[in-house]
């Protein structure tokens, strides 16, 4: 074999030893194991229970279309042997930079769906048919900050996906919750995921199908408590009236936001964005907080894109 399949075969046998030890001592069942640790290898490995999920990112290599499907196999067959699963237990997903409704777009339909454990609840996710899983690992510490602050508060969740910080909120007894995503699969998602953990109860809890910034528009003033707002880098879906840039229009979403907000009440505000920088001069709030750091698990530290704050009106 080798060298260079040795040094992954290595790193990737090193790190997932010490990372579900990690992961045992806090009960949790899906971790980052890997992320592009070696530009040769540009995958990002991430266990899923009794489940692998591969995402290789798509680079330009100079390999010929033989030598590519030659290293891939053999990178494969060592994902398999170091993680000791059968082949069907791995997945794999080509990823490319997505725009606009891509990131909604079914890629297979072979509903390889799997109940995975969190904190005591249970999510659904989907290895096989779309880019992304349904669960996003590193908002694991986060979704528990929600669920500790939502005794008896009234939650709005926006860019939804497929409910998770809803999910997290219902079980920390919220007093009602609002759940807003455009796309009409990932709400279905988000109500079986309720449904899944025996949570739902329609007379406290809302799905709402809407492009969310016109939806906030329409919000009185004064009406929730805790407001996460996760949104995507980008968007120029069909389903929205206009683009959605993070870095450009975060402030007008933030302060809507915060307008939407009772007294005293809490914004969880958190992008992807690699560049981003926060414009706090301009946001009607004095009580912003970087939680970046204090929400990242332990499976993203050195490697986490995303930002993460506590903005209070």
């Amino acid at each position: 074999m080798q060298e260079k399949f040795i040094a992954f075969e290595n790193r990737l046998r090193k790190v997932y030893k010490h990372f579900s030890k990690i992961a045992r001592k806090q009960s949790v069942s899906c971790y980052r194991v890997y992320a592009v640790d070696l530009p040769e290898f540009p995958f990002i490995i991430d266990v899923y229970k009794d489940c692998v999920y591969v995402a290789e990112y798509k680079s330009k290599h100079k390999l010929s279309e033989q030598e590519y499907s030659d290293w891939l196999s053999t990178s494969l067959q060592i994902i398999q042997t170091v993680f000791d699963l059968p082949k069907e237990n791995i997945f794999l997903k080509l990823r490319e930079r997505q725009k606009g409704e891509q990131q909604y777009d079914k890629l297979h339909q072979h509903k390889q769906e799997r109940i995975v454990q969190e904190n005591g609840l249970s999510f659904i996710v989907n290895l096989s048919d779309y880019l992304d899983t349904g669960l996003f690992l590193d908002h694991r510490i986060t979704r528990k900050m929600v669920q500790e602050m939502a005794a008896n508060k009234s939650v709005l969740n926006l860019f939804a996906y497929t409910g998770s910080f809803s999910v997290y909120a219902a079980a920390g007894n919220a007093s009602k919750i609002t759940t807003v995503d455009m796309s009409n699969t990932y709400c279905t998602w988000a109500k079986r995921n309720f449904s899944y953990n025996k949570l739902y109860d329609e007379s406290k809890h809302t799905f709402v199908r809407e492009d969310v910034i016109e939806y906030i528009k329409e919000i009185p003033s004064n009406s929730y408590d805790i407001i996460i707002l996760d949104p995507p880098t980008f968007s120029n879906s069909k389903k929205m009236k206009s683009i959605l840039d993070i870095q450009q229009n975060h402030v007008s979403l933030i302060n809507r936001c915060l307008d939407i907000l009772k007294e005293n009440g809490i914004l969880i505000f958190s992008n992807n964005y690699r560049n981003f920088v926060l414009d706090a001069e301009h946001i009607k709030s004095n009580k912003i907080k970087d939680i970046t750091k204090q929400t990242t698990p332990f499976d993203f530290e050195g490697r986490l894109n995303r930002v993460c704050f506590r903005i209070e009106k």
